[in-house]
């Protein structure tokens, strides 16, 4: 939580090209810690070839439909949140906060969110996932909105900190969903689909955030954003297989553990 606040101490004080610098060496540390993790070889499905697996794993991700209509969902609310939030949203703490200190506070705020997001999803087990997923993405909206209202630099904090706690929760539901549901052995093709539709449109996102803000004005931009995500995070929710989403319940049995009572519709 304090990393983002001191990377904009960073950056104000030594400059973007040492802050970047000192990324760089980051990520290289953590490239050599995960070099030396050793996982051992599963069994796996025998390839019947590219095309033949691309197809199957197609037909089988089309035919869940709660699965397609969320990633629709994430197809849209994810580019949006990161041009918001991530491009233009130091443009304006540049802008309106002052600087890359005052910005480190709010994204400071947004991975407290998080920290205290995965904290709550150890305690709450949910089991209406539909609702809680469109809840969470939902909040995302709140930091889109509190900077097109250019509310102070506190509750811009908490706004992003409860859009936070809202991703981090509605991620894990989603996470423990997905595993559920979809068996092991067409879980890697399906998420594989799941993420390319969340990603596929993020580059238009990034080309079409430059002309808008200059078009439109950044707070408008923004005010754009917080208005797409909230509607895209309630239109799922007039499907009722998306609304009845529900994680199995876990039956308690002694000696070998928790058991999950799966559910096998789609």
């Amino acid at each position: 939580m304090a990393g983002p606040a001191l990377g904009g101490v960073l950056v104000a004080v030594v400059g973007p090209g040492w802050a970047l610098g000192w990324d760089a060496l980051t990520f290289a540390a953590s490239a050599l810690l995960f070099s030396r993790i050793s996982l051992k070889a599963k069994n796996v499905k025998v390839r019947t070839g590219f095309t033949a697996d691309l197809r199957e794993g197609w037909d089988d991700f089309c035919s869940r439909r709660w699965l397609w209509v969320m990633v629709c969902q994430a197809a849209v609310i994810v580019p949006v949140w990161l041009v918001g939030y991530q491009l233009l949203g130091p443009v304006y703490g540049q802008r309106v906060l002052g600087g890359a200190a005052p910005w480190g506070v709010v994204v400071s705020g947004f991975t407290a969110g998080l920290v205290a997001g995965a904290a709550l999803t150890l305690m709450w087990k949910p089991r209406r996932v539909g609702l809680v997923v469109c809840a969470g993405t939902g909040s995302m909206a709140v930091p889109l909105g509190a900077m097109a209202a250019a509310v102070p630099l506190l509750a811009l904090a908490l706004a992003t900190a409860l859009a936070g706690t809202g991703l981090a929760v509605s991620m894990t539901v989603w996470a423990s969903l997905v595993q559920e549901r979809i068996p092991a052995d067409r879980l890697g093709r399906a998420l594989s689909f799941s993420t390319l539709g969340q990603i596929l449109p993020v580059p238009f996102g990034y080309l079409l955030a430059g002309p808008a803000s200059q078009v439109f004005g950044l707070r408008a931009t923004l005010a754009a954003g917080a208005l797409i995500i909230a509607a895209a995070a309630v239109v799922p929710l007039a499907i009722a297989q998306v609304r009845g989403l529900c994680l199995a319940p876990v039956v308690a049995r002694e000696g070998d553990g928790p058991v999950v009572l799966a559910r096998a519709e789609r």
